[in-house]
């Protein structure tokens, strides 16, 4: 019995180390791929700001050569998060690795020619599909229960960190995403060494986060005591979770939509592309093209005109249309600045600096869009100062709340809902008079 004990745990053992390594290396690669991602979608944005008259007309083209790409060449790989969270939930699927170029391409099409985008997805994609393909090597040295998963989740840790630069908030990000309201601690040791790994590699090859002390920014130092405070703070939550569960339902509605309005796809892309590029004209010339970060830095720049009171949902909107049109990129980055545009013009409404409203406004909505609460609050401190912490676990408490268990990611599961659901059958059968 001793031994077979000494076996079992010289085998966990030897599978953490196995893991950790695995990480590691994941990690490096990850963030390499997210640096030259980042560093070309900058330049991407540089080039569409200098260049935005000549470049916004050919966006109906960018829908139609990204449609071209996808069909020649990708297979299974235009289902994109779906197919990620088809890996995660144990079906017979492998994410193969033309997922990381082809992602990375149709991104930089649509940035380039004015699509209002994020590129997270992206990110999540390029680490899942890296580590999905590195579990299929290390299955052939050792056996490790529910290896699948782990590995996707460490891939999907690292894609968003290597990114973002936000270590901790991937972590649980890609520990919680896929079923919300339940953790897979079992791949906790690798998608840490990977996030981590990741950040610290996209950091040393120039890739930048946002941060900013916002109470030291603002000489601002609110009680965690003062029960008004929380008790506004808590309201503007419920305004910040309804809007993320609206962006996550308009997103939903208007991809299926589109869907059965248009008979094929590059129809659908080539029309909506020319109904993007007048709106993006028509709404203060690319102002709401790209990821939405230049308006996220607005929100912190001091300028108290910088801020439109319609930009969160102008940006909002055109990121819907643009998502459900065919092009590529992803959700997060535009919650991001939603949340950031929506707290800074609230903010005044409850006697709060309009800057500090916008960083609530910035964990808030991201919250509620990918319904992940704890990964919600790490980005809020990771890009805000730990001293926020007591704000942002409140905010995102009551955001999470009213997002009516909406997410952006129509895949995600819900432990609520199974909950709900089981209760209900029970309620049904106990009200069945017996025979």
């Amino acid at each position: 019995m001793l031994k077979t004990l000494g076996k079992h745990i010289s085998k966990y053992y030897k599978d953490t180390v196995l893991l950790a390594a695995a990480g590691l290396i994941i990690g490096i690669v990850v963030g390499i791929i997210d640096a030259a991602f980042g560093t070309i979608l900058s330049e991407c944005t540089v080039l569409r700001e200098h260049f935005f008259w000549y470049l916004v007309p050919f966006l109906p083209a960018a829908g139609a050569l990204i449609w071209l790409i996808y069909k020649k060449f990708g297979r299974n790989a235009n289902k994109g998060m779906k197919l990620v969270f088809e890996v995660g939930f144990g079906h017979k699927v492998n994410l193969p690795i033309r997922m990381v170029p082809l992602s990375m391409i149709a991104t930089w099409i649509t940035h380039l020619f004015g699509g209002s985008a994020g590129r997270e997805g992206v990110a999540v994609q390029i680490g899942a599909a890296v580590a999905n393909n590195m579990g299929r090597l290390v299955d052939k040295i050792t056996t490790i229960e529910d290896s699948k998963k782990m590995f996707l989740i460490t891939g999907m840790a690292a894609g968003f960190s290597g990114l973002f630069c936000t270590p901790l908030a991937a972590i649980f990000f890609a520990l919680e995403v896929l079923v919300a309201g339940k953790l897979e601690y079992h791949a906790l040791i690798p998608a840490t060494v990977a996030s981590f790994s990741a950040a610290y590699t996209s950091r040393a090859l120039g890739l930048r986060k946002l941060y900013i002390n916002i109470l030291e920014t603002l000489d601002f130092h609110p009680s965690t005591y003062d029960l008004t405070f929380l008790l506004k703070i808590a309201v503007m939550g419920l305004i910040f979770g309804i809007v993320g569960s609206l962006f996550a339902l308009l997103l939903r509605y208007m991809r299926l939509k589109l869907m059965f309005r248009f008979s094929s796809p590059l129809k659908k892309a080539v029309i909506m592309g020319i109904v993007l590029a007048l709106l993006m004209i028509i709404c203060h010339q690319g102002r709401y093209s790209g990821s939405g970060e230049a308006l996220t830095t607005l929100c912190f720049s001091g300028n108290p005109d910088a801020i439109y009171p319609y930009d969160w949902l102008l940006k909002l909107l055109l990121t819907v249309l643009t998502l459900s049109s065919g092009f590529m990129g992803g959700e997060v980055a535009p919650l991001f600045s939603i949340g950031s545009c929506l707290g800074y013009v609230i903010a005044p409404v409850f006697g709060m600096d309009p800057m500090f409203g916008a960083a609530l406004g910035f964990a808030a909505v991201f919250c509620s869009g990918t319904n992940t609460l704890l990964a919600a609050i790490l980005v809020g401190v990771e890009s805000f100062g730990y001293n926020m912490l007591p704000f942002f676990t409140v905010i995102c408490f009551v955001a999470f709340i009213f997002n009516f268990n909406n997410s952006i990611f129509t895949s995600q599961k819900s432990i609520f809902t199974r909950s709900l659901r089981k209760n209900s059958e029970n309620n049904h059968q106990d009200s069945v008079p017996p025979a």
